[in-house]
């Protein structure tokens, strides 16, 4: 006999939350190796070989498609929340790169078995983001799996000569974040049952919070070069900047912003699995500072899903980006700066 409705937890169905569940960047960075050397076929100007956000196909001298794929587990128990959820998560790319989404397909796995009203919620979670985002759904498919995933396969557009790649960032750049880090931890307490309700709204409101916003606010301002925070975490993404660009990031760690409750949760090892497999893949590429408190050190690593934008602005435009950002209320914060090449790509100062 099937549980009444709102005794079903969907975080407690799954073995990972969200942008967690991804596999180890360790491991792709392994498999992704029989891509590289391959020459890029005509039309493609971002493809696999940066890690970029999106891949972005020149269809014309003024327009280039912008594509990406995005789907993962539930890491709220709401099924509309999650659906809302990884709508915002999915569309992100799109922004991140400076393009505009306009049409997605759906991506449903669910239980055979399940109920259908859980996902029918799901799915009308998911087409509210895309309404409100002015983007079409076009259809998608389904395939049973004994996980609940769902995400949207996106497409946007873009002005071949304003794409905001993550290879353009310049020595002297200071380097902007625009949601606070932790969601990962947040969600791997509330798995645990240790989330209270209102740092459980806080979590979902910042999840369901589009980038469209911070999107339009740096294309605005011509920036150097972003990249959306996600899975592999603040250091993660910062680490394939770092590397597309050839430069070394420092961040200045009592300058980064994070949702409340984290760092008590992260000093009580409440921590993702995906946590510890980006902790491993950047342990050898960053160099932390004297001081800097290993709670830190956790959140850097954490996998955020449907996180914020990290930016890498011209000193000369930073400003007119924060006002922008502020205008648009958008949480930002100057978390840091682009340095040349150093020993290792990426830096953390206490």
């Amino acid at each position: 006999m099937q549980a009444p409705r709102e005794t079903v937890r969907l975080t407690e169905q799954v073995s990972c939350s969200g942008c967690a569940a991804k596999l180890s960047p360790v491991d792709l960075k392994d498999v992704l190796s029989v891509l590289s050397g391959a020459p890029k076929a005509k039309g493609v100007l971002v493809g696999p070989d940066t890690w970029d956000d999106a891949g972005v196909f020149r269809i014309s001298p003024t327009r280039a498609l912008v594509q990406t794929v995005d789907f993962f587990t539930p890491m709220v128990n709401d099924p509309f929340e999650f659906g809302r959820i990884a709508a915002t998560n999915a569309l992100s790319d799109v922004y991140a790169m400076g393009g505009t989404p306009t049409t997605a397909l759906s991506i449903v796995c669910y239980p055979e078995s399940g109920d259908m009203s859980i996902l029918r919620d799901i799915l009308r979670g998911g087409a509210e983001t895309l309404k409100r985002a002015r983007v079409a759904l076009m259809g998608g498919h389904s395939v049973r799996d004994k996980e609940i995933k769902f995400g949207f396969a996106v497409t946007g557009e873009v002005h071949p000569k304003r794409i905001v790649s993550n290879a353009g960032a310049r020595r002297g750049d200071l380097l902007v974040l625009t949601k606070p880090l932790g969601v990962g931890i947040l969600a791997t307490a509330l798995k645990q049952r240790l989330l209270s309700e209102e740092l459980l709204r806080r979590m979902t409101e910042q999840m369901t919070t589009l980038n469209r916003a911070a999107g339009e606010a740096m294309k605005a301002v011509r920036v150097s070069a972003a990249t959306d925070v996600t899975g592999f975490g603040l250091l993660g993404h910062a680490l394939n900047v770092a590397r597309a660009s050839r430069k070394t990031l420092r961040f200045w760690s009592a300058a980064v912003p994070v949702l409340p409750g984290v760092i008590e949760f992260a000093s009580r090892d409440v921590v993702p699995g995906g946590l510890i497999s980006n902790t491993a893949y950047v342990a050898p590429h960053v160099a932390f500072g004297e001081g800097v408190p290993e709670t830190l050190r956790k959140v850097f690593a954490d996998p955020q899903t449907s996180g914020g934008l990290l930016i890498a602005v011209p000193p000369s435009r930073g400003d007119a980006l924060l006002r922008r950002l502020k205008r648009a209320k958008v949480e930002a914060a100057v978390i840091g700066e682009v340095l040349a090449r150093r020993s290792r790509p990426l830096e953390v100062a206490a």
